[in-house]
């Protein structure tokens, strides 16, 4: 078993890509900054642990975490409505 932080012998080069990408200090800051939206909900008390529903960030900036900005939704429908909004496009797609 692999200490904390090492990967397994061996891990996919996707999971590899995935570690390095996640470490980043800018991604670090985004995913606080939807962790701390999500506390925020909690406390208001309008999601609870595992009801599962997100918290949506409407303008897509998770950094801006005014509560203008948020809605609880499934995660269905939000998951949904936030396809595309990053990685690589497909060759030859438009």
């Amino acid at each position: 078993m692999p200490k904390k932080g090492e990967l397994k012998k061996n891990a996919s080069k996707r999971s590899k890509q995935q570690r390095a990408y996640n470490s980043r200090p800018e991604q670090k800051k985004r995913r606080a900054s939807r962790n701390a939206a999500r506390r925020q909900a909690e406390k208001e008390g309008k999601v609870k642990k595992g009801d599962g529903k997100d918290v949506d960030h409407k303008d897509k900036n998770a950094r801006n975490n005014k509560s203008s900005n948020l809605r609880v939704r499934s995660k269905s429908a939000n998951r949904a409505d936030n396809r595309g909004t990053g990685g690589r496009k497909k060759k030859g797609a438009k």
